[in-house]
């Protein structure tokens, strides 16, 4: 049985671990670098971006999150998730925070607003009931939620939604001492796929839907399948090499 992992730092990792009993699937929280050890996939859950970071400081946890996602196992982040495994991150708080990163793209902190203006949305999702079956949207938790601005041309982008009429006004630096731009699109990406990273700006485990979790956990499932792959095909050149090693010369027939 595969063993997931949940960062259980701050946020809704309880929630996640309830997500995954329900599907029969065994988490185990986690809190140290050595913890890490032994998983076959990670959650990265939503929370307070910042005082995760903090934590996972005072924990000396970034080196191994590093580590794990560039070791190719997969890994989810949800809202705050999200934020951790970005290569960058603009609307931070004065300071910034520290990023596992990984994921190609941009993402802006807190896109959608305060806390206020939290909402709930139905997205569209074909790509998930393609792969776990059912509707092609699904319910989305936004909380004081980030978005993905960008993406690198590596990145499925999965979901995005429209932009609430009430957001604030969000202003994009385009880099070191650069202008700066509004941004005026009227959808902004939600969820995304990168490899072995998943990333959904979005809550699904404060829903009743477990389809994202299966979609994670298929996505170890493949990753052990092609593991298993290269391991036969490295046995298969190495076993064709000792016997072509070990052949007897052949000799001249003389009749």
């Amino acid at each position: 049985m595969a063993v997931v992992g949940v960062l259980a730092l701050q946020g809704s990792y309880n929630e996640h671990m309830a997500a995954l009993r329900r599907i029969g699937v065994r988490g185990v929280e986690v809190r140290k670098p050595e913890q890490l050890l032994g998983l076959d996939s990670l959650i990265i859950p939503g929370g307070e971006s910042t005082t995760m970071a903090k934590l996972a400081n005072y924990h000396n946890l970034f080196p191994a999150l590093r580590e794990f996602v560039s070791g190719g196992k997969p890994v989810w982040g949800t809202c705050a998730g999200l934020i951790f495994l970005a290569n960058k991150a603009v609307g931070q708080k004065t300071g910034g925070q520290e990023l596992v990163g990984g994921l190609d793209c941009t993402v802006h902190r807190n896109f959608f607003g305060s806390q206020l203006q939290s909402f709930e949305t139905e997205l569209s999702v074909p790509k998930l009931a393609e792969k776990e079956g059912g509707n092609d949207t699904c319910r989305g938790v936004f909380i004081r939620a980030p978005a993905i601005l960008e993406v690198g041309s590596d990145v499925e982008i999965l979901a995005d939604c429209p932009v609430p009429a009430d957001r604030p006004s969000i202003t994009i630096s385009s880099g070191e001492g650069g202008e700066e731009e509004v941004y005026s699109k009227d959808r902004v990406i939600v969820a995304v796929r990168q490899g072995n990273i998943l990333a959904t700006a979005f809550h699904p485990e404060l829903t009743s839907d477990s389809r994202w979790h299966r979609f994670f956990l298929d996505m170890d499932k493949e990753s052990h399948a092609k593991a298993l792959a290269a391991l036969s095909l490295s046995s298969s050149s190495k076993g064709a090499e000792d016997l072509a090693k070990n052949k007897p010369l052949d000799l001249p027939i003389f009749e």
